[in-house]
C-alpha cells in the first residue's frame, strides 16, 4: 500500500486525529465538553496525518526542554498521538509517519526526540532507545511509621482544583530541574492535566509544600474506593521536592489521610527514598517499573555535544538507517564531540545510544546483551566511565 500521502494537519482536522489515536489505544472518542482541552493541546504545524480519502494515520509532538547530564536543558520533540487506524495497520503507514516526522525535527535542528511507547516493539526501528526507568511504590499506611530523624517539614497548603489548574505551571516551572531527564512543561502539556481532572469521577486533590523561600514542592493524589466496605488506595499522580524537607512533608501529609489503607506511587526515580522514611523499610515496597522515557538522537553530533562527561575519550561508530547523516564515527570525551577518523572502540545503532545517553544503562550491559560490540577488552569499561550520571535520569512527566 503506498496510495497515500503525508502532511501537516490542518486546525479543523484537531478532532478526527485526537479520535483516530483514542481509538487506536482502545480509549472511546472525546466527548463534545473534551474537545477544547485536545485542540489546545495541538501545536500548529507539529501534527502530522497519513490519507487515502480518508484520515488513516497521525503523529504529533510539541517543543519542550529537556535536561541532559550536565544540568544544561536542550530543545526537544516531546512525540505523542500516535497510531494507525486498524484497517490500515501493519502496511508502513506508521514508518512513514515516523520518516517525515524525524526528517521534518532535523530539518529545524532539533536535536532530541522522546516519547512514551505504548508498545515495546514498535520504536527501537526508529532509533529509539529506553532512555529511564522507573520504580513503582506500594506503601501500607497504618504499618509506615515515620523514623524520628525525619524532617519535619514545613507547611501545607491544599488547592482547590480551580487553584491548581491556575497556579500549577507556575509551580512546575519555579522547581529546579537539574536531574538528567526532567522537562520543561509548555503550554500544550497542561491542557490535557486539566482536562484529565475535570471528566474524573474522583477529582485530583493538590498539596504545596511551603518551605521559608516560598514553594519548594507539591503533590496531586487522588483517593480511590469503590464502597465504604472496601480498601481505599490513594494514588499519587505526580509528586515534586526541591528539599528534603518537602519531600518529608508531603509524604506526612500523605500518610495521615484519614480512611486510606494503601499508598500507591507509580513511576518514581530509582533513588528515590521512600523506604528509608519509615522505622520499617519493608512498609513500602517495589511492585513494578521499568522502561518510562525514550529517547531519540535525532541530530547526533549536537546532542551528544549538549552533555557533560567524566572520564577517558572513545571513539563510537553510530549506525542511523533513518537519518543517515548521522552514521559515522564520533571521538566523544569531557573536552567535547568531533567527527572521528581513528578506529571505533564501540560500534553501535542509534537506538542503543539513546540508552547510553542519560546513563541508564552502562556500555557493558549493552555489550552483554548484544546491543554493542566493542573492539577492546576495556573499551565497554572506560565507556561505562564515561557516559555515567548521578543521581539516576528520570522524566516523570507523561505526554
Amino acid at each position: 500500500m503506498s496510495d497515500y500521502t503525508v502532511r501537516v494537519l490542518r486546525p479543523d482536522e484537531t478532532r478526527e486525529a485526537a479520535d483516530l489515536f483514542r481509538t487506536a489505544l482502545l480509549v472511546p472518542p472525546l466527548k463534545d465538553e473534551e474537545v477544547p482541552y485536545a485542540e489546545r493541546m495541538y501545536q500548529p504545524g507539529r501534527a502530522l496525518g497519513a490519507f487515502d480519502t480518508e484520515l488513516i494515520g497521525t503523529a504529533r509532538s510539541f517543543d519542550a526542554e529537556l535536561t541532559v547530564p550536565g544540568g544544561e536543558p536542550v530543545p526537544f520533540a516531546a512525540v505523542t498521538g500516535v497510531g494507525v487506524r486498524a484497517d490500515r495497520t501493519r502496511r508502513g503507514v506508521l514508518g512513514r509517519l515516523m520518516r517525515a516526522q524525524l526528517t521534518e525535527l532535523a530539518g529545524r535542528g532539533v536535536p532530541l526526540a522522546a516519547l512514551y511507547a505504548s508498545e515495546g516493539p514498535i520504536y527501537g526501528r526508529f532509533g529509539y532507545g529506553v532512555a529511564t526507568v522507573v520504580h513503582d511504590y506500594q506503601v501500607e499506611r497504618r504499618r509506615a511509621v515515620l523514623r524520628p530523624e525525619v524532617p519535619a517539614g514545613g507547611e501545607i497548603e491544599l488547592l482547590r482544583l480551580d487553584a491548581a489548574v491556575e497556579r500549577l505551571p507556575a509551580l512546575y516551572a519555579g522547581l529546579p530541574r537539574t536531574r538528567s531527564g526532567s522537562m520543561t512543561r509548555p503550554a500544550y502539556w497542561w491542557p490535557g492535566m486539566e482536562r484529565t481532572a475535570r471528566q474524573s469521577d474522583t477529582p485530583p486533590v493538590t498539596i504545596v509544600h511551603h518551605g521559608p523561600n516560598g514553594p519548594e514542592g507539591y503533590a496531586i493524589y487522588r483517593v480511590n474506593r469503590k464502597s465504604w466496605q472496601d480498601p481505599s488506595i490513594l494514588e499519587v499522580a505526580d509528586l515534586r521536592a526541591a528539599t528534603a524537607e518537602a519531600f518529608a512533608g508531603l509524604w506526612r501529609y500523605l500518610l495521615a489521610v484519614d480512611l486510606v489503607d494503601t499508598i500507591e506511587a507509580p513511576g518514581r526515580p530509582l533513588d528515590e527514598p521512600i523506604p528509608l522514611l519509615f522505622a520499617d523499610p519493608r512498609a513500602a515496597k517495589v511492585t513494578g517499573g521499568g522502561d518510562d522515557l525514550w529517547l531519540r538522537l535525532v541530530d547526533v553530533p549536537a546532542a551528544l555535544a549538549a552533555r557533560e562527561y567524566e572520564g577517558e575519550p572513545v571513539v563510537l561508530e553510530v549506525t542511523d538507517p533513518v537519518l543517515t547523516a548521522n552514521s559515522g564515527r564520533y571521538r566523544v570525551g569531557p573536552e567535547g564531540v568531533t567527527r572521528a577518523e581513528a578506529p571505533a572502540q564501540l560500534g553501535l545503532g542509534v537506538d542503543a545510544l539513546a540508552m547510553l545517553y542519560f546513563g541508564a544503562w552502562a556500555a557493558s550491559a549493552l555489550v552483554t546483551a548484544g546491543r554493542i560490540q566493542v573492539a577492546g577488552p576495556d573499551d565497554a569499561e572506560r565507556a561505562d566511565r564515561l557516559f555515567a550520571t548521578r543521581p539516576p535520569a528520570w522524566c516523570g512527566t507523561h505526554f
